[in-house]
């Protein structure tokens, strides 16, 4: 009998691998770690579909089902120890996006366009797909936002093939897509991040750095150092810069910058540099990195200003949500490092009330400190670095009101509060941690911002709210 596939993972990009290789006639075994009455109807109806699926299975079970090749989900360790042995055996362990890639470029010549970076790239991906859609292009968003990358290639499998592939490409599955060589490969910023997983800051830049080197045309923030100290490595990439293009020079020429308050190529001025409807500086250098690379794919500054005007940003990414007795509410959900939250206090005018906690990561602390000095008149630090968050920010800033609270609950009500006593017009959300101690993901932690925001302008609006 012919040895089975392996697909670790019973997520979305898991079941979309899964049955990618089934109609391509692969005997498929899908294997969860889990084992939940959730999982379990989804298993039963997978395994309708003719598919092996194994729930409450440790990966020592790849040992006994001996496969001729592993296709893992973006979550999986790349370093788990049955995956290095099997490696060593020579047993191809790859990516859920791997198969994509390898299945697409024999099926299609839609090329790919690539976006990495610890933080902006969600937004440049949109902002790119968006740019090329409003120009008529079919150019839909795969990997760590939109659909599965696998799920295109069963799109183009039956025949429906794009025309650009708008990959946003975590730090977890380059490393697990050792083949992928997007047409136009973009990195937005390098700072600490998932340095449990990848160890130290230079294994994390070495895994963003090997797909802009595969890339036939890289797309570089000028401004962010760690990029630029690895400058040598592109002679040929298309550098930008928020700053006059003059600043890269002797070492390299800008393809995009700010001159006099106009996004300026080597050619001349394109359009003005207030054109996005997005606040903060980050939102800019996201702009010249996604208008660099729409000049790549051929479009015209007329039409990449057309699109920047009608983009409406990203959820979960500096998205206001409401406005309630003068208070604005803003979710930045997305913000799970110390930087991400750091470009968001950035971006907004003060004072404003802070809520940040979750699970707290490895990275550096003291820019995001500086500020919350800046902006912040009150700050609720919750859930599990709610302790050490709220110690921090009471040393480092020891006239803010700090307070400490279980969740977002008891926190958005409280902020509003805190917001009126104290002449705060915003109220953020931006975590600065991971949201995995109270929810499975930042997706779900932002939407539960939103909808305790919602009850708490129906209860101000309510006939008795102003009579107690």
């Amino acid at each position: 009998m012919v040895r089975p596939t392996a697909v670790v993972g019973l997520g979305c990009s898991g079941i979309s691998a899964a049955r990618l290789l089934h109609a391509q006639g692969h005997r498929v075994w899908l294997l969860e770690q889990r084992q939940t009455p959730q999982l379990q109807s989804t298993a039963a109806a997978l395994r309708q579909e003719g598919l092996h699926v194994q729930l409450d299975c440790a990966l020592t079970f790849l040992e006994l089902l001996n496969p001729q090749a592993v296709v893992l989900s973006p979550g999986v360790g790349w370093a788990e120890p049955v995956l290095v042995q099997l490696r060593r055996r020579g047993v191809p362990v790859y990516g859920e996006t791997e198969l994509a890639w390898q299945t697409m470029k024999t099926m299609t010549s839609a090329p790919w366009i690539g976006v990495t970076g610890t933080n902006g790239k969600t937004t440049i991906t949109a902002m790119v797909s968006h740019l090329l859609l409003q120009a008529g292009r079919d150019a839909p968003i795969c990997g760590n936002s939109g659909a599965a990358a696998t799920e295109l290639a069963l799109d183009c499998h039956g025949g429906r093939c794009p025309d650009w592939v708008v990959a946003e490409l975590s730090s977890f599955q380059i490393e697990a897509s050792p083949t992928i060589a997007p047409r136009i490969g973009i990195w937005s910023t390098l700072t600490p991040d998932h340095l449990d997983r990848h160890g130290s800051l230079t294994a994390y830049g070495a895994i963003k750095a090997a797909l802009v080197t595969r890339s036939a045309i890289p797309v570089l923030n000028g401004d962010d150092p760690q990029i630029w100290r690895r400058r040598n490595g592109w002679p040929t990439a298309r550098w930008v810069t928020c700053r006059g293009g003059s600043v890269l020079q002797p070492h390299r020429q800008a393809a995009l910058s700010i001159e006099e308050g106009m996004v300026t190529a080597l050619s001349g001025p394109l359009f003005s540099a207030d054109i996005l409807p997005l606040p903060g500086q980050h939102n800019r250098i996201n702009m010249l990195l996604a208008t660099a690379a729409a000049l790549e794919t051929g479009l015209e500054p007329g039409q990449i200003a057309a699109g920047l005007r009608s983009f409406p940003g990203v959820p979960h990414r500096l998205e206001t949500i409401a406005r309630h007795q003068g208070v604005t509410y803003i979710n930045d959900s997305k913000a799970t490092n110390y930087d991400a939250a750091r470009i968001a206090l950035e971006a907004l005018d003060g004072p404003l009330v802070l809520l940040a906690g979750g699970r707290a990561k490895q990275g550096d602390v003291h820019g995001w400190l500086e500020g919350i000095a800046a902006r912040a008149a009150a700050v609720i630090c919750y859930g599990e670095a709610g302790d050490g968050f709220a110690v921090q920010v009471q040393q480092a800033c020891p006239r803010i009101v700090c307070q400490r609270l279980p969740g977002l609950r008891e926190a958005v009500p409280r902020s509003h509060a805190l917001a009126l006593e104290h002449g705060a017009t915003t109220v953020l959300l931006s975590p600065a941690c991971a949201s995995f101690d109270q929810y499975p993901n930042f997706e779900v932690r932002g939407e539960h911002f939103r909808a305790l925001v919602q009850a708490l302008g129906k209860a101000q609006s309510s006939p008795t709210a102003g009579a107690r």
